[in-house]
């Protein structure tokens, strides 16, 4: 039996700003979630000495184990040993390992709506139910305790994002720990994408594994190391389900590259570069707080991390898609439609990432305030 899943918008919106590239046009990429930065200039120049002296093959590189169970202690407090870290090809075969060692077909996982688009698709994919929980301004557009204490019955499992995408928002501290224990009492397992970590505009976000050890946590180096093409992420997982969680990685995807190995085990090194993506992304980020009322968006989730605006444009349009790509055709500015990540109340909503560089931001703000001004006062 074949599961129907949704399609990603923010593709569609991707291959026509393309088009219009390949046509001679200036398209300013704002539509999907990676960072415009390539990865650290040490890392590059390690992955260069490894081309010209490792023939490379299937490998799981125990010194980047160690140092992800490192970053673990230092940056949370948390013990972790090496082999509870699974390496994966990103943060999507480590959620597809997390979902498939924890729950079984038919199984109910609860996630927030808006949520990432591939929460929904993945779970679905995996013949489990999903349950969307309705996050609006009221809840910062993030799931609470009290939201989990009121589901009926209680799902197998939940999906937790902080900083969440496509909102930026992060789970303040106290109600991460009643999230966690409203889940033990409850018998409710917890996934955590926590790739945005590291992005945050408000302080250090907290892991989930300082509430609840036996989470299970998805990262990658592809967002905070600016990596997204490497392929590299990893999958932290209770000693109970190490031996699941090698057995559904070694069939499903063997290791993720060599290459990418070798270079991440460099970049957890690079930080003052790293924490330079960052400052730009505070700055970007300033811009668009700024400027964005002045166009009618004035209904906008709490950023406190990651790199989006979630951006209520509901006065100005019920079809975020078509939205979008009319915006994408005037402007040359490519955005993300909000359907992909909330297929109830999305159409009135589009996310813009502002994962790119400041002088494109600049650029981006003197092409769509006139256009704004248009829709606005049509």
């Amino acid at each position: 039996m074949s599961t129907e899943i949704d399609p990603f918008h923010a593709i569609a919106i991707s291959r026509a700003a393309h088009r219009m590239a390949a046509e001679g046009r200036s398209i300013i990429h704002m539509e999907f979630g990676q960072p415009s930065t390539g990865a650290p200039a040490a890392a590059i120049a390690r992955a260069h000495e490894v081309l010209d002296t490792d023939g490379m093959g299937y490998w799981e590189s125990m010194p980047l184990k160690a140092r992800i169970a490192r970053h673990y202690a230092e940056s949370y407090g948390v013990a972790i040993d090496p082999e509870q870290i699974i390496l994966t090809c990103g943060a999507s075969p480590a959620l597809v390992l997390a979902l498939s060692c924890l729950f079984a077909p038919g199984d109910r996982v609860a996630f927030a709506r808006p949520g990432y688009v591939a929460y929904r698709n993945t779970v679905k994919a995996l013949h489990l139910v999903p349950v969307e929980i309705g996050c609006g301004e009221a809840e910062r557009f993030q799931i609470t305790a009290a939201a989990i204490e009121r589901l009926d019955p209680a799902p197998q499992g939940l999906i937790l994002a902080s900083p969440a995408n496509p909102t930026g928002t992060i789970i303040a501290p106290g109600e991460l720990a009643a999230i966690a224990a409203a889940c033990r009492r409850r018998g409710i397992r917890i996934v955590s994408d926590e790739i945005y970590h590291g992005l945050s505009y408000i302080g250090p976000a907290r892991s989930v594994l300082q509430d609840e050890p036996e989470a299970l946590v998805v990262n990658s180096f592809s967002k905070y190391f600016s990596m997204a093409g490497w392929r590299l992420g990893w999958l932290v997982v209770p000693p109970s389900l190490i031996d699941a969680a090698r057995a559904r990685m070694g069939n499903l995807f063997l290791t993720p590259p060599s290459l990418a190995q070798h270079a991440g085990l460099v970049a957890f090194d690079c930080r003052d570069e790293l924490e330079g993506h960052v400052s730009t992304y505070a700055r970007n980020r300033a811009l668009l707080l700024a400027a964005l009322p002045a166009l009618g968006l004035k209904r906008i989730a709490p950023p406190d991390g990651a790199f989006y605006i979630w951006a209520d444009i509901g006065h100005l349009t019920d079809d975020s898609m078509a939205f979008c790509m009319k915006l994408l055709v005037d402007t040359g500015v490519a955005t993300a439609p909000g359907i992909d990540f909330d297929p109830v109340d999305g159409h009135r909503f589009m996310r813009f990432s502002f994962a790119v560089s400041t002088d494109r931001i600049e650029e981006a703000l003197r092409r769509i305030e006139p256009w704004f001004a248009g829709q606005l006062f049509r």
